[in-house]
């Protein structure tokens, strides 16, 4: 069985739609599946949502995202994780190309990415950077990770000292534990901080991280492009 693990944080505009993808594409690869939506301190209706939705809610109050990840996957029970965002939508030949690769043996792997709607040329530029160089890196984007639940445990899950980045460490351990796999099967993730943030914000929050290194990481101050309110 497949478990998908969504951390969420007030997602009632778009979780729907992510929970839609998931069930459609289950429906269409013929996997039995599990939904887990961990509600982290979330305020509308992303739980009530949820719900409708039938999936499982695990509540927490920490509003970070690698201890959301944890805790849904705490309460898993698929022999397989994938990690979804709340604001990602699943394809049935994403889905169907994960399940194949863990069966031949893989520890874990993503899929290549695309935005969702219309977008601004800075962030076309980076979708085609995403789309080079994480094959080439061998990691993954958060917004579709997974990998077996055997795996996830000898990784020993998501690091929680790390309120971003969490995605890019985690894919190293699974890394070294075996082989990972970067799919050519794609999924739709949403540009909304790309289209309401802009360009500078951008730009300016990527030369903190990189100047600051993990520690920088390992703080919310600075860090409102990810935890900050939405536009």
């Amino acid at each position: 069985m497949i478990s998908f693990v969504i951390p969420a944080h007030n997602e009632e505009e778009l979780l729907g739609l992510t929970l839609d993808a998931i069930t459609a594409a289950c429906q269409e690869v013929g996997e039995p599946h599990q939904v887990i939506v961990a509600s982290d301190a979330s305020t509308d209706r992303t739980e009530e949502i949820a719900a409708e939705h039938g999936a499982r809610i695990v509540r927490l109050n920490r509003r970070q995202i690698a201890a959301a990840r944890n805790a849904g996957a705490r309460e898993a029970t698929g022999d397989f994780l994938i990690f979804v965002d709340a604001d990602t939508q699943v394809t049935a030949a994403a889905v169907r190309a994960a399940v194949r690769a863990l069966r031949r043996g893989a520890v874990g792997g993503g899929a290549s990415v695309r935005f969702d709607g219309n977008i601004p040329l800075y962030a076309k530029v980076i979708e085609y950077l995403v789309r080079l160089l994480l094959p080439l890196l061998g990691l993954a984007g958060g917004c579709f990770l997974f990998c077996t639940r055997e795996t996830y445990l000898k990784s020993g899950g998501y690091d929680e000292t790390l309120f971003v980045s969490e995605e890019v460490f985690f894919a190293m351990r699974l890394r070294n534990l075996g082989r990972f796999v970067i799919l050519r099967e794609y999924v739709i993730t949403s540009a909304r901080k790309l289209r309401a943030r802009g360009f500078l914000e951008f730009l300016m929050t990527a030369i903190r991280l990189l100047a600051g290194g993990l520690d920088s990481a390992r703080r919310r101050e600075g860090l409102e492009y990810w935890y900050g309110e939405r536009h």
